[in-house]
């Protein structure tokens, strides 16, 4: 029997997109999945769409949430229900390509690399491919991410049979590098697929663009979630500046 693969997705007010991400799971070549929808309280139709979704497979998970928490509160949600061999992630605007999670785990299987993440396309709200593909390092390292966090959340992969459950820190922004660094203290680096295997879709508003809105957050991470010092993190808040930027100039 295939190994069960957990897959966790927040909502909030994700009714234009979440048809699509949810597709692009249905089209997967790897069929033994579980889909673990968690809704931090939507406003829109997010949760009619997808009970209506939910009722042709039984894969699909609905966690409603009492409270809106934020991102980090309802991954960790969606972490602690998980009951798969892997565990992945994919936001509510997000695709993937077909063979993600084949990929994903034939690459584990082929390196012995329990930490996997793919290289994706980068497109606008309309699926327009006017920006140039993220192509991911091949590997990286706890210092690494530090640095630039190029481990897409919408793209790790992770063996939680071997390396155990972790969570998401419980802040505003950074969460997802939270968790990859809670994960490479313990082994040496995480392994790159190099070939697009995703589409994230860049929004207009998104904060992830815009780095002088982050600076305080990545700071703030630096310095209570990592407890760097000082100057520790005005180096790595220096590299985070000039490696953002270089990410997003094309």
């Amino acid at each position: 029997m295939t190994a069960l693969v957990s897959i966790i997705t927040p909502t909030y007010n994700s009714e234009k997109y979440i048809r699509e991400t949810i597709a692009s799971v249905h089209s997967q070549t790897y069929s033994n999945w579980e889909l673990i929808l968690v809704d931090d309280c939507s406003t829109d139709q997010t949760i009619s769409v997808i009970k209506q979704i939910q009722k042709t497979d039984d894969r699909i998970h609905l966690i409603k949430s009492t409270v809106n928490s934020g991102p980090a509160v309802s991954r960790n949600k969606g972490i602690a229900k998980a009951t798969g061999t892997y565990m992945t992630f994919l936001d509510a605007d997000d695709i993937w390509f077909s063979d993600f999670i084949e990929t994903s785990i034939k690459t584990i299987k082929k390196t012995g690399v329990h930490f996997v993440f793919s290289s994706y396309r980068r497109s606008n709200e309309a699926l327009e491919f006017v920006y140039s593909d993220f192509i991911v390092p091949q590997k990286v390292t706890y210092t690494d991410i530090l640095k630039t966090n190029s481990i897409s959340c919408l793209t790790a992969f992770l063996d939680i049979e071997t390396l155990g459950k972790k969570f998401m820190p419980e802040v505003y922004k950074r969460q997802d590098m939270g968790l990859w660094l809670r994960y490479l203290k313990e082994i040496p680096f995480a392994y790159g697929i190099q070939e697009p295997k995703a589409i994230y879709r860049i929004r207009e508003n998104s904060l992830s663009r815009k780095k002088s809105a982050l600076i305080k957050y990545q700071w703030q991470f630096y310095r209570k979630v990592e407890n760097l010092s000082v100057l520790d993190s005005s180096y790595y808040m220096i590299q985070w500046a000039v490696r953002g930027f270089l990410k997003y100039k094309n």
